[in-house]
């Protein structure tokens, strides 16, 4: 047992959430869409669409804020909302050609915006924080499965 070890890395973990996040919203507000609404628009494109379910599995939002999100966003007529093809029980939600456009316009600029970050980085470091984030997410995978 590693007892109160791993606490320092909840702190940094934490912090630097918190630091991506403020460093990405600034910009992510700035053209004028909030959090919650570039995720979706980021996670739908490039794809046919998906359910509501298969969406909250991918962003960052809980299931009772992503019906808001995505009645924000049809209102912006940037998504759309229809009964799935193969299951008329389901809906699917996609980019409608304007969301489309606007995420090509879009997630390469917010790209762009975390590029310096980044820059300040080496390839060794990159690669080291990935495998180090991907043992640490399988870590919490294995043990939460296992209590399922």
């Amino acid at each position: 047992m590693l007892s109160k070890k791993f606490l320092p890395l909840l702190r940094e973990l934490s912090d630097t959430f918190q630091a991506f996040e403020m460093y990405s919203a600034s910009h992510i507000r700035s053209i004028g869409l909030t959090p919650a609404q570039f995720d979706i628009i980021a996670t739908l494109g490039n794809t046919e669409g998906m359910s509501p379910k298969e969406l909250g599995e991918k962003t960052l939002i809980t299931k009772g804020t992503l019906t808001g999100v995505v009645d924000r966003l049809i209102d912006k007529a940037l998504v759309s909302r229809s009964a799935s093809a193969t299951d008329g029980r389901c809906q699917h939600i996609r980019l409608t050609r304007q969301g489309a456009q606007l995420f090509a316009r879009i997630f390469p600029a917010h790209l762009a915006h975390l590029q310096p970050v980044f820059a300040r980085l080496n390839e060794a470091q990159v690669d080291a924080l990935t495998a180090n984030l991907s043992v640490l997410r399988n870590a919490f995978d294995t043990v939460r499965s296992t209590q399922e």
